[in-house]
């Protein structure tokens, strides 16, 4: 599926480790990607995938927000993360630095703008989980996502809704908590089965340090964790970047999002303590749950193959296709979702019985409607009509291949019927 990519957004490049050739998965972990870590990477700002990212609308049981993700569609789906700020505090200024930082190591993340700046952490518990869920059910980018691989990370008061998330939705991969503040008593979590990380800072005066430690003291034994305290930190120090925090959290991502045992070097035990002044950890650090393998063999069979008989009958007829003959390609058109005031919708372009190179779909506006965005498409617009074209990377398609572009609207949603035509 092409990537999602807004008109006005720029892509943000990971830097290239090895050369320009898509990284192939390891033989036995179809998650394990990139080239084999390093201190230097697992330090560095950018990992070695190309990343974008995208505005998300308000809506879906939270307040929008932002999507980073990599542009790789050749290795499947990547496993995900929804971040959720502390008490009165906005995504986009406390947080947004780590979106393309993370992408580019592998992961799909989503930073979630609350419904209200003072909601507590049982209410950003709710909007992290609705988060995960708008990403994996009808979010653009739901295809990129793996269901099955899924976290939650918050600041403050959003540290303690993730840990609330975890408790409330055991099948969490993960779940790190940054300085996680009260939701109004001490949070216990000792019937928790989610690995959870804490991250602390030394001088904190609001969420201190003996209070992290009596929230780490709760975590069952069974369940492996972690806690690092982060030397000379304060309560906001998670809030700017923080390349400490950052040498912590992707290994251990990539250990229980991606099973990838290449990172558990960095934290079993602690490879590089500069900058951090307590560790703990349950380790060997074995993410549950890894993918199955299947057997790198097939044994022969016991008995030859029986042959099969020629028909009796001729053989059905080969459907026609979806796209009456001739036609270079169809489009189709859904309403994602709407609200007051505005709505997002896609547009699927499928070619026909040939190849195409390039495709332009066109269709009217209703009364009142405008675009005020669109992703894998370039949009233009005359009067009513609008007019998108296909971005570099999705116009050619193979014979009877799709391709999707989203858009956010103005007005009321209506049922255009897009036409399509190529080049």
């Amino acid at each position: 599926m092409a990537s999602w990519l807004s008109a006005g957004l720029a892509v943000v490049l990971g830097l290239m480790m090895a050369g320009t050739t898509p990284y192939a998965a390891a033989a036995d972990n179809p998650y394990q990607r990139g080239p084999d870590p390093t201190p230097a990477s697992v330090a560095a700002t950018r990992g070695p995938f190309a990343t974008t990212q995208a505005t998300v609308p308000a809506g879906n049981g939270f307040n929008g927000g932002f999507v980073y993700y990599p542009t790789d569609t050749s290795l499947g789906t990547w496993g995900a993360v929804a971040i959720v700020p502390g008490y009165s505090a906005l995504f986009a200024n406390e947080e947004a630095w780590m979106g393309p930082w993370l992408a580019s190591f592998g992961f799909v993340v989503l930073g979630i703008e609350t419904n209200s700046r003072t909601d507590g952490a049982d209410a950003r518990a709710t909007q992290l989980l609705a988060g995960l869920d708008y990403l994996t059910r009808t979010s653009p980018v739901r295809s990129r996502v793996d269901p099955n691989r899924l976290s939650v990370m918050g600041h403050s008061a959003g540290g303690a809704g993730t840990l609330l998330a975890a408790l409330r939705r055991p099948s969490l991969r993960t779940a790190v908590g940054l300085a996680p503040g009260t939701p109004g008593n001490n949070l216990n979590m000792s019937t928790t089965q989610v690995p959870t990380l804490l991250l602390s800072g030394q001088n904190d005066g609001t969420v201190t340090p003996s209070y992290v430690q009596g929230i780490y003291n709760t975590l069952p034994a069974g369940v492996e964790h972690a806690w690092a305290e982060l030397a000379g930190n304060d309560h906001l120090s998670f809030t700017r970047s923080n390349p400490t925090e950052m040498r912590l959290l992707i290994p251990w991502l990539k250990i229980f999002l991606d099973y990838d045992t290449r990172y558990t070097q960095f934290l079993c035990p602690l490879s590089n303590s500069t900058g951090v002044s307590r560790y703990s950890s349950t380790c060997p650090l074995v993410p549950p749950g890894g993918p199955t393998i299947p057997p790198t063999t097939t044994p022969p069979p016991t008995t030859p193959p029986p042959t099969t008989p020629p028909p009796t009958t001729p053989p059905p007829t080969t459907p026609p296709p979806t796209t009456p003959p001739g036609t270079a390609c169809t489009a189709t058109y859904r309403t994602i979702g709407s609200w007051s005031g505005g709505f997002q919708g896609e547009v699927t372009v499928t070619a026909g019985s040939a190849a195409v190179d390039g495709w332009t779909t066109r269709w009217q506006l209703g009364s009142g409607q405008g675009i005020s965005q669109v992703w894998n498409g370039t949009l233009s617009t005359s009067g009513t009509t609008a007019t998108v074209r296909n971005a570099d990377y999705n116009g050619t398609l193979a014979p009877g291949a799709s391709t999707t572009f989203g858009f956010l609207g103005t007005g009321a949603p209506t049922s255009p019927s897009p036409t399509c035509t190529s080049p």
